[in-house]
């Protein structure tokens, strides 16, 4: 390569990353956007409230489920061709639920939209793993995607409330295709064609059948727990039947041909930790974006849009120390001391947002823990989801990315399902010791379930602060985030052609 191309590269490999991060943004915000556009479909289309929860469900099944294959896919039929299906099929899926008559439509839709962003999220990320190898521009490109990953649920929120009180609620959804558009035109155009050599290996079907259904399993448990509570046995008899699939799952691993999931991967001591960061940093996560967003609007009596308003300090916090981190801190304390440092500023935020009652204010009370839990996200996400895809075989980094995103999926279903739980048994203690009840101890017995929520969102971020400083390797003990490059033997395996 001469010295006059390699600007154009450079120019190319950025480009890239705008239309991954465009990617990964339309699948995250996604799960949140739909959310404040609920009641107004609901009063459109005349679904009950117990039918409501499906527009959610739905997604999160077929994404969570879906997440492994999707990864796989993508190291067998190549990144830029799995990256450019699941756009155009999120696109289409998004335009179907946008004009949907009916329900039953609306449904279909969104599990659609789970199923292509299932196929979507771990391309985006594999082409990001595999497009910046040189470490400095590594860390600046996964503190961008880091960044995206950790801010897209509030992004949503925003977005949301703007679309449903500005335009309509249908264009939560058709706000898909545009940004879709954008990102397909990049990938067309940017995205490298990478040309495999050797023999094409096979899909592990029965890994596949056996993952597929023990995650689904995993995300429909916990979300029937958050329905139907904990003593019912549909939601026990699901987790039960999840559980012994995926230990079938991890038996057949050890003996395929073609595993859908090699277990180095995931028994590698840093990408687990990483993994198992993600998995605890999402399911706290969700006690910021349900209860402050809960407590925001019915206590302070904040519009939507004023709700996402609320949120963009928090993002701009998450931003910043994103960039911080993998461009100045991560290159030299490595993940065993920024991650825990992460999870202990977590602790502290949602500690903070216990004090919360019915007469503080937004400027004092809200905005400082919420840009602590900013700078803390900011802190776990980015390290965790580059060390998670460090040093990965090219051939598997569509599922050790697909691993990153499955970490984030079920740790929000089971921090949801436990924090909604817990939050209504706390509520309704509150309201059997009070009586008579009256308006005043309505409120209060909503901010003392929330305040249950943060306690227990706390005491998740304490255990991934203690398990990251456990687990996660010393710098210089085995793979660092400032390695010059793959192992040996690792990714240089596969000789590889860009186009």
């Amino acid at each position: 390569m001469t010295s006059s191309t390699l600007p154009a590269t450079d120019r190319r490999r950025w480009i890239t990353l705008v239309v991954v991060g465009l990617a990964q943004l339309m699948v995250v915000l996604d799960a949140t956007v739909v959310n404040i556009a609920l009641p107004s479909a609901q009063a459109d289309l005349g679904f009950s409230d117990g039918q409501r929860q499906w527009i959610i469900t739905a997604y999160s099944l077929a994404f969570g489920s879906l997440l492994l294959l999707g990864g796989r896919l993508s190291d067998l039929m190549g990144r830029k061709l799995t990256f450019i299906a699941g756009l155009i099929g999120f696109a289409a899926a998004s335009a179907l639920g946008g004009a949907a008559a009916t329900f039953e439509l609306l449904v279909l839709a969104r599990a659609l939209q789970g199923a292509f962003g299932a196929l979507l999220a771990p391309t985006a990320l594999a082409v990001l793993t595999t497009t910046f190898t040189v470490p400095k521009e590594r860390a600046r490109a996964f503190g961008v995607f880091g960044a995206i990953a950790g801010a897209g649920g509030a992004v949503g929120l925003l977005l949301g409330g703007i679309l449903t009180e500005a335009l309509d609620w249908r264009w939560n959804l058709y706000i898909n295709v545009f940004i879709a558009a954008f990102a397909l035109v990049g990938a067309m155009l940017y995205v490298p064609h990478i040309d495999r050599s050797g023999p094409r290996p096979k899909l592990d079907v029965p890994g596949t059948l056996l993952v597929s259904g023990a995650l689904f399993g995993l995300v429909y448990g916990f979300s029937n727990a958050e329905t139907d509570g904990w003593d019912s046995p549909l939601t026990w008899g699901v987790l039960a039947a999840s559980g012994v699939l995926l230990i079938a799952f991890v038996l057949w691993q050890t003996r395929a041909s073609h595993p859908l999931l090699p277990l180095r991967i995931v028994l590698d001591r840093n990408r687990g930790a990483a993994y198992l960061s993600v998995l605890i940093a999402g399911a706290g996560m969700f006690g910021i974006f349900l209860f402050v967003t809960y407590y925001l609007q019915t206590t302070l009596e904040y519009s939507p849009i004023q709700t996402g308003l609320a949120f963009l300090p928090m993002i701009a916090m998450l931003v910043l120390a994103a960039q911080l981190g993998t461009n100045l801190l991560v290159p030299r304390l490595g993940p065993k001391i920024m991650v825990p440092a992460g999870m202990t500023l977590g602790v502290l935020a949602m500690i903070w947002f216990t004090f919360l009652d019915a007469s503080s204010t937004y400027a004092a009370h809200v905005l400082p823990p919420l840009m602590v839990m900013g700078f803390a996200m900011g802190t776990i996400m980015p390290a965790s989801m580059q060390t998670a895809t460090l040093g990965v075989d090219r051939e598997f980094a569509g599922v050790a990315s697909a691993m990153v995103n499955t970490s984030q999926q079920v740790g929000g279903s089971i921090g949801t399902a436990l924090l909604n739980t817990l939050a209504a048994t706390a509520a309704a203690d509150y309201l059997a010791s009070h009586t008579p009840v009256t308006a005043e101890v309505g409120v209060d017995a909503a901010i003392a379930s929330y305040s249950t929520a943060y306690w227990w969102s706390a005491l998740f971020f304490a255990a991934g602060a203690v398990m990251s400083a456990l687990l996660f390797r010393r710098r210089g003990d085995g793979l660092s985030l400032s390695h010059s490059g793959p192992p040996a033997g690792e990714e240089e395996r596969e000789p590889v052609a860009v186009h």
